[in-house]
This record gives structure tokens, sequence and C-alpha cells, in this order.
């Protein structure tokens, strides 16, 4: 049984549009402009992602990444979200709300990344300020966290620009680009304002 879930399972994860920019749950016709904007960007992700498996950018791991999506919204542990910009419904980003505890928590934890010819755009800003209303309302958390490496100033600015408070310092906190790295400890509530 899980306390406090109070969304349909048998509900699709909504499109929210807001800002310039659309979210919705990825879908296996995004393959190609996934695989290829993730290979235009490693360069400039690899520093602050997990190592890439070898086949990541595989069209099988890309099934496997969806049915795994797939899995954790029915379960009510995850979503995920690829953001595309309006104008021409590019794929500039993705966004996910992971690690959702139920109960007295009621809270989420945010990962996101921007692909690189659209960073420093505002693109991520819109898409966490369009996602933050889901988080609260629909899915009725209490409380968004996010971590970031202290040296990623552009990730910083994003969490305080979109109202989330840095609350901490967490060392070795998470294993990014192959070595165990130090994190700032950010997290919104739901009365939190910009």
């Amino acid at each position: 049984m899980v306390f406090f879930r109070t969304v349909n399972l048998n509900e699709t994860t909504p499109v929210i549009s807001a800002g310039g920019v659309t979210l919705r749950l990825p879908q296996s016709g995004d393959y190609h402009a996934w695989a290829n904007l993730r290979e235009q960007s490693r360069e400039f992700l690899t520093p602050w992602e997990p190592v890439w498996p070898s086949d990541d950018l595989t069209r099988a791991a890309f099934r496997r990444r969806l049915k795994r999506y797939l899995e954790d919204q029915r379960n009510d542990v995850a979503y995920a979200f690829l953001v595309f910009r309006d104008d021409d419904n590019a794929l500039v980003g993705g966004l996910t709300i992971a690690n959702i505890r139920r109960g007295v928590a009621q809270a989420g934890s945010i990962g996101y990344w921007i692909g690189a010819p659209f960073a420093r755009q505002g693109y991520m800003t819109a898409a966490l300020r369009a996602l933050i209303p889901f988080a609260f309302n629909t899915l009725r958390l209490h409380r968004l966290e996010a971590a970031c490496i202290p040296s990623n100033t552009a990730s910083i600015r994003l969490l305080e620009k979109t109202g989330f408070r840095r609350e901490g310092y967490a060392r070795g906190y998470l294993c990014i680009n192959g070595q165990w790295q130090d994190h700032l400890l950010y997290a919104r509530l739901q009365d939190d304002r910009d």
C-alpha cells in the first residue's frame, strides 16, 4: 500500500506547457532527437552526469529507459519528462522527479539536463518553473529536493531562480563522471515562493 498516493495509476502523465516549453513523457518516436542531442552534448554533459553505459545511445537502451520510466510512473516513484521548445518542437533537454517518498515525507528529488546548443537560454528555468506546480498540485508533494556540484554555477543559478534554497553540503554524495563528488543540497517547499 502506498500511503498518500494521490495520482490515479490509469492516468497518463500530462503534457505541461508554460514559458515557451512543453514537458511530456518520452516516447519511442523521440529516440533519434534524444540520441542526437545527447551525443552532440556529450562533452558538455559529462562533467555533471554519471558515467554513460557503453550502449547508452542505442535504440535498445532507449527502449529499456522508456520501459523503466513507465514502470516508475506506474509505481509512483518517478516521473520523467523531455523538454521541447514550443517555437519549433525541438528537444532541448530532460527533467525528472525521482526518488518519490510518500507518507510523512511527501518528497521527491529533481534531476535535469540541457543539450549544449540550448544551454543558458532560459529553457531549463522555464521547464523547472512549469514542473513545480505539477509536483506540488498534481503529485501533492510537500518538498522538492535537488543537489548540484559546487562548481556548477549554472545549476546553482537555476535552482536559486526557481525558489530553491540551499540547505547543506553533502560530502561524496553522488558518483559523477566516475568520481564521488561533493554536492550542495537544495530544497523547495510547497509554500515557498520564487
